[in-house]
């Protein structure tokens, strides 16, 4: 059984682990000059693998256009967290459980798990091929595969095809979202790529900027839409980034004119915010500074977005801290985004996550239209859908050799 997995990030690399430990013989192609660079991306900070929360719960997590019910239970089912935890024990990389729950190898480094990672792939007889920009593929029994080779065309075939291209975000690792074009020439239906997890834009007064700037707003209720998350937001030159706003991202894109309405003191109540002010029947916002504890970064944006004070009372400080609407203009690029949604629509797909279109092609990792949060949704997701799909492939595989 000959298999090729086309892409080197997260999903094709455990793609190619799974389709190797089931006797098949994997070459995987990769368009950079090596693999494993969106995985060393997210080392960056610290390597995030997994969340340490129940299945049930973490199934929730993902989410997409015509979903199928249970998709991600099943895949989960089959690699989830806890599993993801004990295969990085296998290869030598101890991780631990931070307070917040996400797990990270105790060194807080990708590139020692990644090198044992392609150790164990190469001692399975995992070939690479490094440089092959894929650029469409044929039907037919050998399926045949085309790529751009230093600029010069080449075709492979396989048996089982499955790819791992990645989405939008972080281009520069080759994820860059051209194969759209090219599944969608063989029949695929897709959905455009866009950012997801990234920040979003607000031409913020510079008066703001001066002060809020780089500055954290933390411990409140973000809300967006009819959903609403607790947690952090930055300050940045162009709006805001922030894993509450990251968790907000689908609701604010299908906004016609997408805006944030925030909670900063979500313990209290207005009247309890009312009633700490006492006697107070002026200056406010700078008595709430110290009274409410508003931190700079809230008092800068409170004070200088346009109809947001002088505030006449209490009651209207207090109305504009628990309710405080902020309207953005629109996400920031793909580039940028640690994430993407869109891709492969889940109807293209049957259960094993084959191509209806291709028969004996499948597909994994954020190439398939799903998003998750931060905090090692992301991680596990790929690892999960390339879990599922090596295993389809071999069964697929393995029931066509039956039948001759």
């Amino acid at each position: 059984m000959e298999i090729a997995i086309v892409g080197g990030g997260p999903a094709g690399l455990r793609a190619a682990e799974i389709a190797a430990d089931g006797g098949a013989a994997v070459t995987l192609y990769e368009a950079k000059a090596s693999v494993g660079r969106k995985f060393l991306v997210a080392g960056r900070g610290g390597l995030n693998l997994t969340k340490a929360e129940p299945r049930d719960k973490f199934a929730t997590r993902y989410h997409g256009p015509e979903q199928p019910a249970g998709v991600w239970e099943a895949m989960l089912g089959r690699f989830d967290g806890e599993a993801l935890r004990g295969w990085a024990a296998e290869l030598g990389v101890e991780t631990f459980v931070a307070s917040t729950g996400r797990v990270y190898p105790r060194a807080l480094k990708a590139a020692p798990l990644l090198r044992r990672w392609l150790q164990r792939l190469r001692t399975r007889g995992v070939r690479f091929a490094t440089h092959h920009r894929w650029t469409g593929l044929r039907p037919g029994a050998p399926l045949t595969l085309e790529f751009e080779v230093n600029g010069e065309p080449k075709t492979a075939t396989a048996d089982a095809v499955i790819l791992a291209m990645g989405g939008g975000s972080w281009p520069e690792t080759g994820s860059d979202g051209r194969w759209i074009e090219g599944l969608s020439a063989a029949g695929v239906k897709t959905r455009p790529l866009e950012p997801a997890n990234c920040g979003w834009e607000l031409p913020w007064p510079q008066a703001a900027l001066d002060v809020a700037e780089g500055r954290p707003i933390k411990s409140i209720v973000v809300r967006a839409g009819e959903e609403e998350v607790a947690g952090e937001l930055l300050v940045t030159r162009y709006g805001l980034e922030g894993g509450a706003l990251y968790q907000l991202g689908a609701v604010l894109r299908s906004q016609a004119r997408p805006e944030l309405r925030i909670d900063f003191k979500p313990t209290f109540t207005r009247e309890e915010l009312v009633a700490r002010m006492g006697p107070i029947r002026r200056n406010f916002l700078e008595e709430a500074r110290q009274r409410w504890r508003l931190g700079e970064a809230v008092v800068a944006i409170l004070g200088n977005l346009p109809g947001q004070g002088p505030y006449g009372s209490a009651q209207e400080l207090a109305e504009r801290v628990k309710n405080c609407v902020l309207p953005l203009t629109g996400p920031r690029p793909i580039a940028e985004a640690i994430s993407s949604a869109g891709g492969v629509c889940w109807d293209a797909l049957d259960p094993g996550l084959m191509l209806r279109a291709v028969p004996g092609v499948f597909v994994a990792g954020e190439m398939i239209d799903w998003e998750a949060p931060t905090g090692g949704y992301l991680l596990t997701g790929c690892f999960a859908s390339g879990t599922q799909a090596a295993h389809s492939a071999l069964a697929w595989l393995q029931s066509r050799a039956a039948a001759l």
